[in-house]
């Protein structure tokens, strides 16, 4: 046994006996997605049921199924603080029984720097190598800032868990304890992709040029923007999340990172999700690099790949260009995530570009989604002094350096043909377009 071994023999311990280590009032958070842990918060939720703890908080960006702390029998001994919220905390956020926390996501630990250092991390990481250290996976984000900050740090080893290269390690002599749950990591299917999201992705696709560097979001609109660059070359990958469309691009050749002027050579992503095959694409993959969402996202870090082209997706535009891509009036359903931190980088990346997409209607064609205001109550996602591009299916509006004015008549323009003449009215209202 080698002096690894024998310190990860005497730290090793159950899911109940490790939950035993948490005390009424701890501030414990989890990285995002499939770095969650299952049996930790459980072991947590099944003290918590037993009246032995009270005030306990669970923060992440993300949380997947299973989710004990959004159970509101648990309200007010193990809560939840959504930082993104996701559909495993939507109905306890909506309904008040958790809490959110607006951000950007690259400022993530800048914030944990202000409200004081958590007292656990909990993480699930990879079987532990013969030097002593474990991988976060499919996950880098905050892991390796949020154990620096930890006053305990707890492991839930994986076998499950693909080895990804990166700044994503942590050394047995690191942690506090370490417990064994071998759960299937959570997968995420493709999202249909609609005749809609296609000849949106083409109207985008266009725009980029061969030699760009790309950030995908989530959403059928980006996945199809991935499909169709089979015929661009050199493309590189700087993005938060790693998606299925992106193994095809790296596998057709489409993407070589070769004229990426910073991480030449490599896919940089903050973490991955979807199908088993991309966990198998990444696993032991060394052209694939996690690194913490304060470098991926970060954007002066950015602003030094030439041709950066980002995709997102909302939920409405108005007049003006604010985006709101996290809530419907003041229904909340997701979060700001990276959307702002990657229009702001691509706007001060030479030759970058921004591209905020959607359909251009909700509900059977009932409702347009470009709007005279927001649905009140709504939340500003990105704002109208970084908005870039919006694109519907029906066409695509350049809405930086433009008057309010010329937003509007732009907007009118890629607005479904229905609503066209009812918003030209509401502009001329509001003085916009005379």
């Amino acid at each position: 046994m080698t002096k690894y071994e024998g310190l990860y023999q005497e730290k090793l311990k159950t899911p109940a006996e490790t939950a035993k280590m948490i005390q009424s009032g701890y501030v414990c958070v989890s990285p995002t997605c499939m770095a969650q842990p299952t049996a930790i918060p459980q072991a947590i939720a099944a003290r918590a049921k037993k009246g032995e703890l009270e005030n306990v908080k669970h923060h992440s960006i993300i949380a997947l199924s299973p989710a004990p702390f959004t159970d509101p029998e648990l309200q007010e001994k193990y809560d939840y603080v959504s930082w993104f919220t996701q559909a495993a905390a939507r109905y306890s956020v909506q309904n008040g029984y958790s809490d959110y926390m607006p951000c950007h996501y690259s400022e993530e630990i800048a914030l944990w720097d202000m409200r004081g250092t958590p007292d656990v991390v909990y993480a699930v990481v990879t079987p532990m190598d013969q030097h002593g250290y474990f991988s976060f996976g499919l996950v880098a984000s905050e892991c390796v800032e949020l154990i620096q900050r930890a006053k305990y740090v707890f492991l839930e080893v994986n076998r499950n868990m693909p080895r990804v290269f990166g700044n994503n390690i942590i050394h047995i002599a690191q942690a506090t304890a370490v417990c064994e749950f071998d759960a299937p990591i959570p997968t995420l299917s493709p999202p249909p992709v609609t005749e809609k999201d296609l000849k949106i992705g083409h109207l985008i696709a266009e725009l980029i040029p061969d030699g760009a560097t790309i950030q995908l979001g989530v959403g059928g609109v980006p996945s199809a923007v991935g499909t169709c660059l089979s015929d661009k070359k050199d493309l590189g990958i700087h993005t938060e999340l790693f998606t299925d469309s992106m193994v095809d691009l790296i596998e057709s050749g489409v993407v070589t990172n070769l004229q990426k002027t910073i991480n030449t050579g490599k896919t940089v992503a903050a973490f991955a999700w979807g199908s088993q095959r991309m966990y198998d694409f990444l696993d032991d993959n060394s052209s694939i690099e996690m690194q913490p969402v304060s470098y991926v996202n970060n954007p002066y870090v950015i602003a030094k790949l030439k041709n950066f082209i980002s995709v997102n997706s909302c939920m409405e535009v108005d007049f003006l260009g604010q985006v709101c891509a996290e809530s419907i009036g003041s229904k909340h359903f997701s979060g700001t995530g990276g959307q702002v931190d990657f229009v702001r980088g691509c706007n001060l990346s030479s030759g970058g570009k921004s591209f905020i997409a959607m359909a251009s209607t909700a509900k059977s064609d009932s409702i347009s989604k470009i709007k005279p205001i927001l649905t009140p109550g709504a939340a500003v996602t990105t704002g109208k002094n970084d908005v870039d591009y919006i694109v519907t299916e029906y066409g695509v509006a350049h809405l930086r350096g433009k008057t309010a004015g010329e937003r509007a008549k732009a907007l009118i323009q890629i607005a479904h043909p229905k609503f066209q003449e009812e918003l030209l009215y509401e502009a001329k209202k509001m003085n916009l377009v005379v």
